[in-house]
């Protein structure tokens, strides 16, 4: 037998310490809190439950007629073969051109990557940004994947706490109050998911500039951007001139009730979409190349379904409000875009065995059948959410159940 047999054959020692399995950077993240009531919720319905679901953020609408035949047509002429990692330099202009229209940005090509669902064009940001010990300022709440992805990059987040009495605002000066030398990014969400919230205008462009001024980068995740209900609607690639620091996350998830076909993107600075599509390049290569087809049709087709669904929404919200005033103890902002409400419920807590956001979450789904989520994951320990991007009737019927609820609470 020769040496290298031996070794190979050679019983590890009952002394060896036991090789870790799991790498720290997987234990710096958590499941999604989203996802995770997605599954609970699923699983109850799947026993027969009957429940009212205000959990997943995703539109009640189904995707526009055009844009499905868009994909279909796709298939039929074989456009089913890789492509471009960074997407077909087609839905790549289409998406360029409607930012242009729209924004008023000023984006080439290849300043675009097409990403498999916006949350794949955050992540690949973070990662491509984001060394380990880097601070990433964050406003409180945020979206619940932004603190874990930054977290699996190693970098820390800042939390910045935003005015509940103003409707969630921030500002410049609560931005460059928490920033360090570390500070490597800010990112900011408008409208927000959770709260609905929008910052202003002059808050947008104080921000960018304030970031570029100190050479920080802007991740602006712009998700919900044509769910905006009223005033001005900008995007910080409005201000060209900072477009050196700025990078634009999209998804037509939530604009074109698009969310199972994960089509995202990015805009940004050259090296850093050149970064961003090396990095894909390694992971999940193109997104499916009959989605780019339905993404081009999506950006670059009519758009008066956007119109219809956001009209919608804006009613759907007045709803749920006005039902919200019907239940005493109950105190929410008023969201300004999304399709989600931000309820304060600490006025209940200490009654029925309730001490935390979690547990009115968690008694209102077993108790009552109402699905949201708390606040806890999004940064928050006093708050709910609720998705009303949902039916009229259900909207009625999850109001009725939770004034029950919440009346029986002793």
């Amino acid at each position: 037998m020769s040496a290298s047999s031996a070794t190979l054959t050679t019983p590890v020692a009952a002394s060896s310490p036991a090789r870790k399995i799991l790498t720290d950077r997987i234990n710096r993240i958590e499941v999604s809190a989203t996802m995770a009531i997605t599954a609970e919720a699923l699983k109850l319905k799947s026993q027969g439950v009957d429940l009212a679901d205000f959990g997943a953020g995703e539109p009640h609408f189904s995707t526009p007629e055009h844009i499905k035949q868009a994909a279909i047509e796709a298939i039929e002429k074989n456009f089913t073969r890789y492509t471009n990692v960074a997407g077909v330099p087609e839905v790549r202009k289409a998406i360029v051109d409607r930012h242009a229209a729209d924004f008023g940005s000023s984006y080439a090509v290849d300043e675009c990557v097409f990403t498999t669902g916006g949350k794949l064009a955050l992540f690949n940001a973070i990662q491509v940004l984001v060394d380990h010990g880097d601070e990433v300022i964050l406003p409180v709440p945020y979206w619940v994947s932004y603190k874990d992805i930054i977290q699996y990059a190693g970098g820390v987040p800042v939390y910045v706490e935003s005015l509940e009495s103003e409707n969630f605002r921030i500002t410049a000066e609560m931005i460059e109050a928490a920033i360090t030398p570390k500070t490597k990014c800010i990112i900011l969400n408008t409208p927000s998911n959770p709260s609905g919230a929008i910052i202003a205008p002059e808050d947008v462009e104080a921000i960018v500039r304030l970031a570029h001024s100190r050479g920080i980068y802007l991740l602006i995740d712009e998700c919900y951007v044509y769910l905006t209900f009223s005033g001005e609607v900008i995007s910080a690639g409005k201000f060209t001139d900072c477009k050196e620091h700025i990078i634009i996350l999209g998804s037509l998830s939530k604009t074109y009730a698009m969310t199972g076909w994960r089509a995202g993107y990015a805009l940004g600075p050259k090296p850093i979409i050149a970064a961003m599509s090396k990095l894909q390049s390694q992971s999940t290569s193109n997104s499916a190349s009959m989605v780019q087809k339905a993404s081009i049709a999506a950006v670059a087709g009519p758009q008066e379904c956007v119109a219809e669904m956001r009209a919608d929404y804006i009613k759907l919200r007045d709803r749920i409000l006005e039902g919200f005033k019907t239940i005493p103890g109950l105190t929410c902002t008023v969201p300004q875009g999304a399709f989600y409400v931000y309820p304060n419920v600490s006025a209940f807590f200490g009654k029925g065995g309730i001490e935390t956001a979690s547990d009115v979450a968690a008694k209102l789904l077993s108790e009552a059948h109402v699905v949201c989520v708390p606040g806890e994951p999004f940064g928050t320990s006093e708050h709910i959410r609720l998705s009303y991007a949902v039916s009229e009737s259900v909207v009625d019927e999850g109001l009725k159940r939770m004034r029950e609820f919440f009346a029986g609470l002793k």
